[in-house]
């Protein structure tokens, strides 16, 4: 069963961010210092960016390899 780029997003965003929301998580590291801040939003903006420019089956692949690791471990 194939998932959307939407419902990829959300994988993705819970298994790296974990419960935080993507933009507080690079505010809390900005409060630790600037220079790793200034990285993580530039990280967090090639994150949504690759999410919107790959096809929904790449997407769809690389969620469920994760996943599949992820329940290996």
């Amino acid at each position: 069963m194939s998932i959307s780029k939407a419902e990829a997003k959300q994988l993705l965003e819970r298994m790296i961010f974990d419960a935080t929301d993507p933009q507080d998580w690079v505010q809390d590291v900005w409060g630790l210092s600037p220079l790793m801040g200034d990285s993580a939003a530039k990280l967090l903006e090639a994150f949504y960016i690759l999410i919107d420019c790959c096809h929904e089956e790449q997407i769809d692949n690389l969620v469920k390899g994760l996943y599949r690791d992820q329940l290996e471990l």
